[in-house]
């Protein structure tokens, strides 16, 4: 599909935080919530794929691409501004989110009385605030901030964090999300240090009941599949899916067998 009728907007959140989203296709709502260091623009390889079904909301998260940020950071804030874009659309919706945006979407969960499902790719780890390495690359991070090294931040985040291959980091290089990537690196390490909040209080996660599709890569890190597995237990009405040969970054690498995914489970669960 042509996307012809991609429509670029923006609402205000509880905070007053300006926030940004493109809006394209036709369908049932679909609200797309990217992880760390990325913008709307992660979503370009399936919006073709998905916008001849959904009506599809691609967001900037605060602090990144065209959407204002707070003075101080707070995650509840990320929970609030998906509550109200969700709030905004005025039907039944769901929501697809990455990464930090998988946590961002189950912290917002509760807040959203028209939420209908759920699809969830590889969620931070829980309890990962814990582990010494990761800590120190936090704040590796932070030094090449203070010294203006932008790619040095988000080469730390996806190679040496998350293991993300250099052939497929060459790959995000080609896209339009690399440059969203960079502007946003000061926001990488805020969000890394907030990235398990989803996860404090594990029993509260069972009250949600929408139905939910966790995605997991057959390559993925083996702390991605030990959280999907404890998430897959709590949440009542939840399925995994394997995607085959995938990684963390499948709407990337394999954006056909990730797009084919999504609207098999949200046409199948009508």
């Amino acid at each position: 599909m042509t996307l012809t009728n991609r429509i670029y907007d923006k609402i205000i959140s509880s905070d007053g935080t300006a926030l940004a989203f493109e809006r394209a296709g036709s369908g049932s709502a679909l609200i797309l919530v990217h992880g760390t260091g990325a913008d709307h623009t992660r979503w370009t390889a399936i919006l073709s794929r998905l916008a001849d079904q959904f009506k599809i909301f691609s967001i900037d998260r605060r602090g990144r691409g065209a959407s204002r940020d707070a003075v101080n950071y707070d995650i509840q804030r990320e929970y609030e501004d998906i509550a109200t874009i969700a709030a905004s659309l005025q039907e039944p919706v769901d929501i697809l989110g990455h990464s930090f945006g998988a946590a961002v979407v189950l912290g917002a969960a509760p807040m959203i009385p028209n939420l209908r499902r759920l699809i969830l790719y590889e969620p931070p780890m829980l309890r990962e605030q814990h582990n010494p390495l990761r800590m120190d690359l936090i704040r590796r991070m932070e030094e090449a901030l203070a010294r203006g090294d932008r790619e040095a931040v988000v080469l730390i985040l996806l190679n040496e964090m998350l293991h993300v291959p250099l052939v497929a980091i060459d790959m995000m290089r080609a896209t339009p999300a690399w440059t969203g990537q960079l502007e946003a690196a000061h926001t990488i390490p805020r969000e890394l240090r907030s990235s398990d909040a989803y996860g404090q209080d594990l029993e509260s996660l069972k009250a949600i009941r929408a139905q939910t599709l966790f995605l997991l890569g057959s390559e993925s890190m083996e702390s991605f599949r030990a959280t999907t597995e404890t998430l897959l237990g709590l949440l009542p009405n939840s399925q995994l899916k394997i995607l085959p040969g995938q990684q963390h970054s499948a709407m990337l690498t394999a954006p056909d067998l990730f797009a084919s995914e999504v609207s098999r489970f949200l046409l199948d669960s009508e």
